[in-house]
């Protein structure tokens, strides 16, 4: 368990981080990146250029933020490489995550990120969530839902959206319904993370200093997925 606290411990500080870094909300046709790092793709994904170590591409979207825009999906395996980076360091994660592209969890699959409709109330701060909006504007469809990261004491953190409650995630979302709209936003069951067992083989030798946390009780997900492949699971 020190692996995994300390992980999500730090995905947490990421998207602290991330919400006050400078970074812009922006659809996949509207993304933009750092070009000096990054080669933005013609679906709106990020390639890092070969001469670039991954560990610099990922610290660069926190160190030059107003370089970078894009889509709430994307902003969350961000922060999950972030937490990765700064747990086992930059040496392992370069040797890990070699010819990085930055676009969907199908493409980013070497997390090794498993998604679970467990409910939410079995998640735990560092995980990610989903506030869905049926009634979205069909004119507006990137509100149609936001991927958030669970922090401490019941807050949020979602691209565009920042830190917020649920309630304020969901009064912002329905914002964004369509004309005469009956259902409210709402906080679906599903419940996403990487794979803390795999990622724990290269944990730094220091991680002793990390403790059982109370923030973190034992989670009822026990379904881990292997380091490049994505898998779906309901229980």
């Amino acid at each position: 368990m020190d692996f995994e606290n300390a992980l999500r411990s730090n995905i947490i500080d990421a998207a602290k981080s991330m919400s006050k870094g400078g970074t812009r909300f922006a659809t996949f046709r509207k993304s933009f990146c750092n070009p000096k790092l990054w080669i933005l793709t013609n679906k709106g994904g990020f390639l890092l250029r070969d001469e670039v170590s991954p560990a610099r591409g990922v610290n660069d979207i926190f160190s030059n933020g107003e370089k970078y825009g894009f889509e709430c999906a994307v902003a969350i395996v961000i922060v999950f490489y972030k937490g990765v980076l700064d747990t086992i360091g930059a040496d392992k994660f370069n040797e890990l995550f070699s010819n990085l592209l930055l676009f969907s969890w199908d493409a980013d699959s070497d997390l090794g990120i498993t998604t679970a409709r467990v409910g939410a109330r079995y998640a735990k701060p560092g995980d990610c969530l989903y506030f869905k909006n049926p009634d979205v504007n069909p004119e507006k469809t990137e509100w149609q839902g936001e991927n958030v990261i669970l922090l401490e004491e019941g807050r949020y953190y979602g691209h565009g959206l920042g830190i917020r409650d649920a309630d304020g995630m969901i009064a912002a979302l329905n914002k964004n319904r369509k004309k005469d709209a009956t259902e409210s936003a709402y906080l679906d069951d599903i419940v996403s993370y990487p794979d803390y067992d795999t990622l724990a083989q290269y944990a730094p030798s220091n991680l002793s200093r990390y403790r059982a946390d109370s923030r973190f009780p034992e989670s009822l997900i026990t379904i881990r997925s292997r380091i490049g492949k994505r898998r779906t699971i309901s229980v």
